[in-house]
């Protein structure tokens, strides 16, 4: 079968010419001609995002195709090591948002090449239509993460527990969100490059367990066959502040998809872990872990009792703690890494409650979260901090990422 008229995928900013676009746009529009084009500007992260301007003859303006475009790719030196992060994105864009509604930009053109190690993706630039991107210095208000909780809910429920994500299914090409993500665990976390991480102003002002090696090791082999146990779902895989946005009328977005399966709280724990301030979790987390729930429910899909779902809640917080701490400045910046860093030890090691506990039967503790049932009449009712008389504890310690829900002792 002969290849596509587009192969092979340009690796330089300098191969994106208008005869190249032209050839990759008509997969959207056949007729389509791109008559002149220009660079506005170029952002430089983990990948590199190409703001152009384009002409198009009538073709393209008649299939849509927007002046102002962003080229996402591989563009920079690293990129080529990140080849699974291109695949997983043009999956995301090409495959799954078409099919599993989720409000996301207008895609013109996604497809990877295999052979060049990259992944190409064309996409409206949402800065022309007024959206408000998200950051992760800005945290979020109750109801902005509520939203979007209900979003994420209606994504996973269309697939929740479904035998299309699993080989021979319509999602069967999607991996599996931990088997994807091991080689590059195992990269950040081999003493050379954990030490390294440790010695930045995040890992320093992590909480000295936290910089246990070993524990990390041994949390994320247990975090994973915790979740391969856990209904699975098509996920959007890198829902942080950066990679979001907010319509003019509120609608929540998402872009920067990194398309996998895996368990749904994964990716609110991942979420509200990053978008909620430090000073409001602790009232709100609960109850937008129960807004989740809801919408799942309301959509069709078997959610977990709410015990159960602050209990994954917990233990998915090892994923962002460890990426945050392990994220290179030049793919984020050191600040964006710091927040996130900081806002998930929050979540994971709180001390904010009556009776701060230092280990039990021996074993040291990483923290402890005791769980209040959301109230519908009060937000402020749901409360997760450190304390005892609570009805449930999820622990998280060093000899096993969640060991059990175990009764609480009033004192």
């Amino acid at each position: 079968m002969p290849k596509p008229s587009y192969f092979p995928l340009p690796v330089t900013v300098a191969d994106v010419t208008s005869d190249w676009l032209t050839a990759a746009l008509r997969q959207r529009a056949p007729k389509a001609t791109v008559l002149t084009s220009e660079i506005v500007d170029i952002l430089d992260t983990t990948t590199t995002k190409i703001r152009m301007r384009i002409t198009m003859n009538d073709a393209g303006k008649r299939a849509g195709i927007s002046e102002l475009i962003i080229v996402k790719g591989g563009f920079q030196e690293h990129s080529r090591e990140l080849d699974h992060m291109h695949r997983r994105e043009v999956q995301g864009y090409r495959d799954v948002f078409p099919n599993v509604p989720i409000p996301h930009p207008t895609c013109f053109f996604a497809d990877f090449d295999a052979d060049r190690r990259q992944g190409i993706v064309i996409m409206e630039d949402l800065s022309a239509r007024g959206v408000t991107f998200c950051h992760a210095t800005r945290p979020q208000t109750f109801e902005q993460v509520s939203r979007r909780l209900a979003a994420l809910a209606r994504f996973h429920a269309a697939t929740w527990d479904s035998p299309e994500l699993y080989v021979g299914g319509k999602w069967g090409e999607l991996p599996e969100f931990f088997g994807v993500m091991q080689g590059f665990f195992d990269k950040c976390t081999s003493p050379e490059h954990w030490e390294r991480f440790m010695a930045l102003p995040r890992g320093v002002a992590t909480s000295f367990r936290f910089r246990d090696r070993d524990w990390m090791v041994d949390a994320w082999t247990k975090m994973h066959r915790h979740a391969s146990a856990l209904p699975h779902c098509v996920l959007h895989g890198d829902v942080h502040l950066g990679n979001l946005y907010i319509e003019p009328d509120g609608t929540p977005g998402f872009f920067d998809t990194l398309a996998s399966h895996g368990p749904g709280m994964l990716e609110v724990s991942y979420h509200i872990s990053a978008s909620v301030d430090i000073a409001d979790r602790a009232r709100w987390e609960g109850a937008l872990v129960q807004v989740y729930l809801d919408e799942l429910a309301r959509n069709g899909a078997t959610s977990p009792p709410f015990d159960e779902a602050m209990r994954q809640y917990a233990i998915f917080l090892i994923y962002g703690l460890f990426i945050w701490q392990t994220t290179e400045s030049h793919f984020q910046p050191e600040a964006v890494n710091t927040a996130n860093s900081d806002e998930r030890r929050d979540a994971g090691s709180r001390r904010d409650g009556a009776a701060p506990v230092d280990g039990i039967a021996g074993q040291p503790l990483i923290g402890q979260i005791c769980i209040a049932r959301p109230n519908a009449a009060s937000v402020d009712s749901c409360i997760i901090s450190l304390s005892v008389g609570c009805g449930n504890t999820v622990w998280i310690n060093s000899a096993s990422v969640v060991s059990s829900v175990l009764p609480t002792t009033k004192p």
